[in-house]
């Protein structure tokens, strides 16, 4: 199964790629049981790279919820950010099956921007809350010769993967937790990725569940210094 983590889409060279997308909120067109986004700054200009991030939603959610971990942050900063939707209730490996569907519509859609927006490959993220978060840390250390940073919003877990690179990594997670507990969810990733030499900032907040605005804007900071 961990071999099967693998992504095989990567940014299209400038003088390929078709850079003539338009800018704002659309879906794309790459299948799916359901929709699936894109979302391109009002001030994209293709002839400058442009920094990616790849959004994975929680559990019962979908590509819209997504989406919110960064959308109202994206036009300010200039950030293209991709959101699929998993197949059923929540990402494949979670909801104990093998990488699969998922996987594949995530690939999808990244191949699809790719081909269409130029996209600066020298930041370029992957992102997630709690179950996304998971998934997200899943794929990203999988495909660290792909994404160069991974943001990770309350997360339960690393699946089952080969780690290739040594992508940024930003972990967030509030200290009173009741879904996802830190002791046994975020503390326990980060010591075994601050063993295995990742670059890392830890966040932790008073709170729950959630993303707090201000722990948002750090992730952003921190994935696209100004």
């Amino acid at each position: 199964m961990a071999a099967d983590a693998h992504l095989a889409a990567r940014p299209a060279p400038v003088s390929a790629a078709c850079t003539n997308g338009p800018t704002g909120l659309h879906k794309l067109d790459v299948g799916g049981a359901r929709d699936s986004y894109v979302f391109v700054p009002s001030r994209y200009d293709p002839a400058v790279p442009t920094p990616l991030v790849l959004l994975l939603h929680g559990a019962g959610g979908h590509a819209h919820d997504g989406l919110r971990v960064l959308l109202h942050l994206a036009d300010h900063a200039g950030l293209i950010l991709v959101a699929p939707a998993s197949h059923r209730h929540t990402w494949d490996i979670i909801a104990g099956r093998s990488y699969g569907p998922d996987r594949d519509l995530a690939d999808r859609a990244l191949a699809e921007v790719f081909a269409r927006y130029h996209v600066d490959p020298a930041r370029l993220g992957i992102g997630g809350f709690s179950d996304g978060a998971s998934y997200a840390l899943s794929l990203g250390l999988a495909n660290g010769d792909l994404f160069t940073h991974v943001l990770a919003f309350s997360p339960g877990f690393v699946g089952p993967m080969s780690p290739r690179g040594k992508p940024s990594v930003f972990i967030s997670h509030g200290t009173g937790d009741h879904i996802l507990p830190i002791d046994a969810c975020s503390r326990r990733i980060v010591r075994a990725l601050r063993a295995a030499g990742y670059p890392l900032r830890y966040e932790e907040f008073e709170g729950e569940h959630v993303i707090p605005p201000d722990i948002a804007q750090a992730a952003l900071v921190w994935f696209s210094p100004a």
